[in-house]
């Protein structure tokens, strides 16, 4: 397996938390303070602190200093272009299995339908 999969894997791991996810998408309007972090995602600061303190680990967010305030920003924008893509590949998917749900139970009605006659 190549460095470059171990590493992919990493951070698919690290997104792999619903909370995480709000944090990034947050953050993809500009740098902000965690405690307006955390109120922007409705989380407490010491959650948001903790789940920044895994995107910093993992390269995905990195914390800038303005005097006493420290502001988090996305390290690359392109994470979202990612997020964007897994999203458009999960909504694709749930029109197919609401379409294969609607087309079943039509021929269901329809198999009745027949059979009652």
């Amino acid at each position: 397996m190549d460095e470059i999969t171990i590493l992919q894997a990493e951070i698919l791991k690290t997104l792999a938390s619903p909370r995480r996810l709000d944090i990034l998408h947050a953050l993809a309007r500009g740098p902000i303070e965690v405690g307006r972090l955390a109120e922007a995602i409705g989380a407490t600061q010491p959650n948001v602190s903790q789940h920044l303190g895994v995107l910093r680990a993992a390269g995905i967010v990195e914390a800038e200093r303005d005097g006493r305030e420290v502001r988090y920003r996305l390290t690359d924008p392109d994470v979202m272009v990612a997020c964007g893509v897994m999203r458009g590949v999960l909504e694709r998917r749930l029109t197919r299995l609401g379409e294969m749900a609607s087309n079943g139970a039509t021929s269901a009605i329809v198999s009745s339908s027949a059979a009652s006659r």
